[in-house]
């Protein structure tokens, strides 16, 4: 059922981005789908409703009995917020627990609880310091190595200057000594 289209039966529609019943699969794509209006009659089956708003008068079956939830929070901060509890409180104790069907051969009385979810321990607070740790060490190695590798580039940068100043050393010398000789070609 899409809202707009006032007729009972199906019309096919050209439905772009922004239309609902419809999803785009590609930038600026259009395409023609069938769609059913608005008007409710006789050849719905099924109408999925939600109660906005509360009359007068109970409708028998749907507003009359209160039907409780079935299972409660799991997570310790939905916990503590329906029970008004502080950080200091113990959110185990206050576990909404769900009482078993009986059954032969096992223990009457069983409930079951749901694994609190964000629930701040020991063990997580340890993890979170081991985390910590980790990512210092990695950071003091990152610095050492970086410092490393500066030295070492430096002492190569060090040793090619003085290579290069041996060699234009070498040359100066040959040169020297070469001139010294008379040209036999002035003669």
């Amino acid at each position: 059922m899409k809202q707009g289209v006032l007729t009972t039966g199906r019309v096919k529609l050209l439905l772009s981005k922004g239309h609902s019943c419809y999803r785009v699969r590609r930038s600026g794509e259009r395409r023609r789908k069938s769609v059913r209006g608005c008007i409710v009659d006789g050849n719905l089956s099924v109408l999925n409703l939600v109660v906005v708003k509360k009359g007068e008068q109970e409708i028998p079956g749907l507003t009359d009995r209160n039907i409780p939830r079935r299972l409660g929070p799991k997570r310790a901060s939905k916990i503590r917020k329906l029970f008004n509890l502080t950080n200091q409180d113990d959110v185990r104790a206050y576990v909404v627990r769900r009482p078993l069907a009986e059954k032969e051969g096992k223990k009457a009385g069983r409930t079951k609880a749901p694994k609190i979810q964000r629930l701040v321990t020991p063990i997580v607070l340890q993890r979170k310091r081991h985390r910590i740790a980790l990512r210092k060490r990695r950071f003091v190695k990152r610095k050492e190595d970086a410092a490393e590798y500066a030295k070492m580039l430096a002492q190569r940068a060090k040793e090619a200057k003085e290579k290069k100043a041996e060699k234009k050393r070498k040359r100066s010398a040959s040169t020297t000594v070469r001139d010294p000789k008379p040209s036999s070609g002035s003669q």
